[in-house]
This record gives C-alpha cells, sequence and structure tokens, in this order.
C-alpha cells in the first residue's frame, strides 16, 4: 500500500524551485535569518557573517567578530537591519553568542559556553521579544537548555533531568532546527529519533514576586520516540518546526543522505504524540519550514526538496523547473532554511521563487 501512495506521489510532482543568488563568500552556510523578504541575515564557517538589504540582489560580508576566524556560526537570529546575534557551534569555549546593533560592522561577546571545555552549543531560538532558549549537549546531569529574556543578554540555566538513552543521543547543529517552540514550551530533537517535549509549568506565586525571571525556568521536559533516523550515530532528527498544534521533525542519516526511509514524522495535537510520515520525503532532510501563503510545509537538505500540504503526513519531490531556468541541481545541496531564503555548503545561496509553492 505504501508503494502505491509513493507511486501516487511521484505522478504529482511539484516543479518550482529555488533561485540561486550570487554569493560573496565560499563558506559552509548554516544559519539563515529572514527578517521582513529584503532584509536577511546568513552564517558559517570560518567567523562567516553575510547581510543583504535588497532581498538577496546583493549580499554583503560581514565584519567577523574578534576572535571568532575559526568559528563555525551554526546559527544567526535577526531582529532588524542592524540588530542580529549569532551562535557558533563548538566544544567548550568555541561555542559563543555574539551580537551587533550596527550592521554588522562590530561585534560584541555576549555569552560563551558555561560549561568549557565540556559542552556544544546546538540550536538559538530568539524572536524579538518574549522568552528566548539556547540548547546544547548533554553536560553531566543532562542536555543544556538555557533562557534568556532580555534578547540573549544573560541567560538562565534550565534544569532537564532527561538524557538521551546512549552517548550518541546528543542534539545537531545542522541547521540551527534542532531546538523549536511548541504550543507548550521548547521542544527539541536529537540522536535515535528521541524527542524531548517541554511543558512550561506555573511558577509558585512568591517566586513570581520576588524574580519574573526566575519563573522561565520552570519547564518539565519529557522524552518521546519518533520514527525520525536509527540507530547510527549520524541519524535522528535533525530539524523541528511547528505551527500551531501541527509538528513536523525531519532528518535521516546524514552519512547516508539518499536512504529515503526514516526521514520524517508528525504531530497534530502540540507534539504530545507523534507518527512517521506515510510517504517520507526522499533522502535525509536537514532542515523544514512552513509557508502560510500556501499552508505548505517544505524540507531540505544535500539530497533534494520535498513538501507537504497535509501537515507532513505525505511528502513529493520540488524539483527544477527547467522552463522557469532552474539550475539542475536547484532543489539540492542545502542546509537551512528561512523561507524564502534557503542557505547551504561553498557560500550558496538561494530565494524560493514568489508563488511558486501556492497550488502545490
Amino acid at each position: 500500500m505504501r508503494s502505491l501512495i509513493w507511486l501516487f506521489f511521484l505522478a504529482f510532482t511539484a516543479h518550482a524551485q529555488f533561485v540561486l543568488q550570487k554569493s560573496p563568500s565560499a563558506a559552509s552556510l548554516r544559519g539563515v535569518a529572514n527578517v521582513d523578504g529584503r532584509v536577511a541575515w546568513a552564517s558559517g564557517t570560518s567567523g562567516t557573517v553575510l547581510r543583504t538589504l535588497d532581498g538577496g540582489g546583493t549580499w554583503q560580508t560581514c565584519t567577523i567578530p574578534d576572535a571568532a576566524e575559526k568559528l563555525d556560526f551554526r546559527a544567526v537570529q535577526a531582529f532588524d537591519a542592524q540588530t542580529a546575534i549569532v551562535m557558533s557551534a563548538g566544544p567548550g569555549d568555541a561555542s559563543r553568542l555574539y551580537r551587533t546593533t550596527d550592521g554588522c560592522r562590530t561585534w560584541k561577546l555576549i555569552f560563551t559556553n558555561p560549561d568549557a571545555p565540556g559542552g556544544f552549543f546546538d540550536a538559538l531560538y530568539l524572536p524579538p521579544h518574549g522568552e528566548g532558549w539556547l540548547l546544547g549537549d548533554p553536560v553531566k546531569s543532562g542536555f543544556y537548555v538555557a533562557v534568556t529574556r532580555d534578547g540573549g543578554l544573560s541567560w538562565a540555566k534550565v534544569p532537564v533531568s532527561v538524557q538521551p538513552e546512549t552517548e550518541k543521543g546528543g542534539a545537531f547543529a545542522a541547521s540551527n532546527q534542532s531546538l523549536a517552540m511548541g504550543v507548550a514550551g521548547p521542544v527539541f530533537g536529537g540522536g535515535g529519533g528521541l524527542l524531548y517535549r517541554g511543558e512550561q509549568e506555573r511558577c509558585p506565586d512568591p517566586v513570581q514576586y520576588n524574580d519574573p525571571n526566575a519563573c522561565a525556568t520552570h519547564v518539565r521536559f519529557r522524552r518521546m520516540t519518533t520514527d525520525v533516523g536509527g540507530a547510527d550515530a549520524s541519524s535522528g532528527i535533525f530539524a523541528v518546526a511547528a505551527n500551531g498544534k501541527a509538528m513536523v521533525a525531519v532528518g535521516g542519516d546524514y552519512m547516508h543522505p539518499e536512504l529515503a526511509a526514516h526521514t520524517a514524522s508528525f504531530s497534530v495535537n502540540g507534539g504530545m504524540g507523534w507518527q512517521p510520515a506515510e510517504t517520507m520525503p526522499r533522502g535525509y532532510r536537514s532542515t523544514v519550514a512552513y509557508d502560510a501563503e500556501s499552508k505548505t510545509w517544505i524540507a531540505t537538505g544535500p539530497a533534494g526538496t520535498d513538501v507537504s500540504t497535509d501537515d507532513g503526513r505525505n511528502w513529493k519531490p520540488l524539483l527544477p523547473d527547467a522552463k522557469a531556468g532552474d539550475s539542475v541541481d536547484a532543489d539540492r545541496n542545502w542546509n537551512a532554511l528561512s523561507l524564502p531564503f534557503v542557505v547551504g555548503p561553498k557560500g550558496r545561496i538561494g530565494r524560493l521563487r514568489e508563488g511558486a509553492l501556492v497550488g502545490k
């Protein structure tokens, strides 16, 4: 039955794709943040940060933060054309946060991994307002999770009692999407298809009165199992995204990106229960996003791109459109999404063609 469904969806392959943009960098790009369709930021290896103010027509190479020439900026969170925070991922004190408020002319180091020489940052979620979250690999008693209420200038560690079942069960820093915000609290995925759902509990009145910021650390995490990935250390959940109670988790095995099994799961109840996709993406996918205009989920990675219009239950290929002049590899060699922008290795940047997903 599943093979018949797969053949059915192949018959309705979508043709619309990412338009490649001129990049001033050859760095491996894994972080991208769209602000408003015109302003966007990207980040990657060798302390690389890029910025566009014209929708990707031109990309500017930013000043490298002090002592960051060898850092790998796996995440960037942007607030406007002038303000952004980048997160480097690496062992010990190679995991850091830098902030700019002058359009990336200068940077300030605002946070360094407190667990050095251990620890490793994986993902950063930092909205313009409200709580922000930082995820790192397990250290001693559990995963490193921290929360901020001042835009990332200060962080409070959240106790996380759950741990991966094996030493290979940490999170992945492939696209800054191993962490997402669900309807009840932060949700993050990791190796072996394990997913950790946070529920923010009511803060005791005396604590709330004396220290409002302390209430953000009242989060209870529950470990769950999904169908994404396998037993190898190179497989698991690489990206999680939410749209209300609908949630999607994608991944697979990055050492075998062509394997089209165990690459996606979905939830319709805010992450309380997960089901494997009935028609899977065609290989390992490192990033996923939801397009509200077309009500379409899109997942991409090194080996291809797929879309779903039923909240992750079924996926179909999104292939280059030769008639529109798409590059033959416009659907692949990508790492991270922040629609409409996508970034990948060797400075690769693309933008989803306007209206590409409508009717898909």
